[in-house]
C-alpha cells in the first residue's frame, strides 16, 4: 500500500470516529450545567446576639472588629446614637466580612426606633451610614375582657387567654392594688373587662398606653376605675363616686402571684431553730429574683443585712407605721432614702436563717407589730375628687364607661374589640376649659 492511501484511509477512519462520538452526544456532557453553577464561597458572616451586661458598644465591636475598626464603628454610630444608652440584653445583628470590615448593624433601641449602619450604596460597601429608624406603629383602643377559672387560674393566664400580654396584667394589678389582694384573693368566677389604648409595632411588638377605663369582679364585689387627669398633672383613678383607688398601703409588697407560706403568729415552731418562738409578720413564698416594693410613702431607715433576717429593708410611713421586709437577695435603697408607694426596694431571696426563697413582711404601728393583712383591711378608703372637679370627673367616667366591652362569658374566646378608626378616648385633663374638652 502506498504512502498517499495510507494517509487517505487514516483521514476517513478520524472523520468517522469524530462523527459517530458527535451523533451519540444529544445534550451537553454531563455534569456541564453544575459546573457552569460556581458556588462562591460567603464573604460575610452575621452575628445575632443581645448586649451583654456591663458593657459599651466599643467594647461590644471590638469583640468583633479590629480595634482601628472598631472605633471607627463607634464614632459613625456616634453621629445618630449617644452610645451611652446602650441597654444590656437587647438584640443586635453585626454584619461583618472575614478580613474584618464591618457591613451592617442593626440594634433594637426601644419599642419604637432602631438603630441601623449600612452601606450607602452597592457600590460602595465600605461607605457606611448610621440612621436611627422609627418603626411603623398602629394605635387603637381595645376593649379587653376575660375570666378567671379553673383553666386560667390566674391574672395573667387569663389575660393570655384573651390574647393579652403580661403588661397589661401588671397595668391592672396596679390599678387595683389598694382594693384586691393579687396574691392570694382572686377566685374563680373573677371577671375583669378593661378599656386601654393598644400600640402594635411592624415588628409584632404590643405594648399598652392608658388605661382608660377598668372593672373587675372580685368574690362579688364590682369594683370600677376611670382614669382623670387632676389641674396639676398628675393621673389618678377613681371609682364611680369619685374616690381614689389609691390607699395608704398596698396590699402586698410583691406584685402578685406569691402565696402565704407563713402566717402572723405568737406561737409558731421555728423551721431551723426548732423551737416555739412568735412569727410577727406574713410570709410570702416567690422566686428568687422577684422584684419587692415599698408599699407607702417613706423613708428607708434600715437596708443592709441583719442577722437572722438577712438582708433587710426597713420604711417608716406617717401615721406611726413603719414596714419590713426581709430575707432579701439584693438592696436597691439606701438609708435616708424617700421612696414612694410602689418603688422598688429589693428583691426576693433566702438571706439569714431561711429555708428557701421567700420574703419576711412585716408592720409595726407606734412601736407595736401588727397583722399586715388584718391592718390593711382597717385603712380608710381614699381621698375623694375635689367639688370644683366633680362635674368634669363624671362626664368623663361617663364617656370611659362606653368604652368597656360587654361581660366575658365562660369559656372566653381570644381577641379584643377595637374603636373604629378616628374615634378617640384620651382623658380629660381637668386643667383645660370646658369648650375644648
Amino acid at each position: 500500500m502506498t504512502l498517499p492511501r495510507l494517509l487517505v484511509l487514516v483521514s476517513v477512519a478520524l472523520t468517522l470516529a469524530v462523527a459517530a462520538g458527535c451523533a451519540k452526544e444529544t445534550g451537553p456532557p454531563a455534569g456541564a450545567a453544575t459546573a457552569a453553577d460556581v458556588q462562591l464561597s460567603p464573604d460575610t458572616e452575621e452575628i445575632v446576639a443581645s448586649i451583654p451586661q456591663a458593657t459599651t458598644l466599643a467594647k461590644l465591636f471590638r469583640t468583633y472588629l479590629p480595634p482601628d475598626r472598631a472605633e471607627a464603628a463607634v464614632r459613625l454610630v456616634s453621629q445618630q446614637f449617644d452610645p451611652r444608652k446602650l441597654r444590656a440584653k437587647q438584640r443586635f445583628t453585626l454584619t461583618r466580612t472575614f478580613d474584618g470590615w464591618l457591613r451592617g448593624f442593626d440594634y433594637e433601641i426601644d419599642l419604637d426606633r432602631r438603630l441601623r449602619v449600612a452601606p450607602a450604596t452597592p457600590e460602595a460597601p465600605r461607605e457606611l451610614v448610621a440612621e436611627v429608624i422609627e418603626y411603623k406603629r398602629q394605635e387603637a383602643t381595645a376593649a379587653v375582657a376575660g375570666r378567671i377559672d379553673k383553666q386560667t387560674p390566674s391574672l395573667f393566664e387569663a389575660m393570655h387567654a384573651v390574647g393579652e400580654t403580661d403588661d397589661l396584667s401588671i397595668e391592672l394589678a396596679a390599678i387595683f392594688s389598694g382594693e384586691v389582694d393579687f396574691n392570694s384573693g382572686i377566685q374563680p368566677g373573677d371577671v375583669f373587662r378593661v378599656a386601654v389604648q393598644k400600640v402594635t409595632r411592624e415588628t409584632g411588638t404590643v405594648s399598652y398606653g392608658a388605661v382608660f377605663a377598668a372593672e373587675f369582679v372580685n368574690e362579688g364585689r364590682r369594683l370600677k376605675a376611670f382614669r382623670f387627669v387632676l389641674p396639676d398633672g398628675k393621673v389618678g383613678y377613681y371609682d364611680e363616686n369619685g374616690r381614689s383607688l389609691k390607699r395608704f398601703m398596698l396590699w402586698s409588697p410583691l406584685k402578685f402571684e406569691p402565696r402565704v407560706t407563713s402566717g402572723f403568729s405568737y406561737n409558731r415552731r421555728h423551721p431551723i431553730l426548732n423551737v416555739t418562738r412568735a412569727h410577727l409578720g406574713v410570709d410570702f413564698g416567690a422566686p428568687i429574683g422577684a422584684p419587692v416594693v415599698s408599699v407607702a410613702n417613706g423613708v428607708v431607715t434600715q437596708a443592709g443585712f441583719s442577722g437572722g433576717a438577712g438582708r433587710l429593708v426597713a420604711v417608716r410611713h406617717s401615721s406611726g407605721y413603719e414596714t419590713m421586709y426581709m430575707h432579701l437577695s439584693s438592696i436597691a435603697v439606701r438609708t435616708g432614702q424617700h421612696v414612694s408607694q410602689g418603688d422598688l426596694i429589693g428583691r426576693v431571696g433566702s438571706s439569714g436563717l431561711s429555708t428557701g426563697p421567700h420574703l419576711d413582711y412585716r408592720i409595726r404601728k407606734n412601736g407595736a407589730y401588727v397583722n399586715p393583712l388584718v391592718e390593711r383591711r382597717r385603712m380608710p378608703p381614699g381621698e375623694p375628687i375635689a367639688p370644683a372637679l366633680r362635674a368634669a370627673f363624671q362626664a368623663e367616667r361617663d364617656r370611659q364607661a362606653a368604652l368597656l366591652p360587654a361581660e366575658a362569658s365562660s369559656p372566653v374566646e381570644p381577641g379584643i374589640a377595637t374603636l373604629q378608626r378616628g374615634q378617640k378616648a384620651g382623658p380629660v385633663d381637668a386643667r383645660a376649659p370646658a369648650s375644648a374638652r
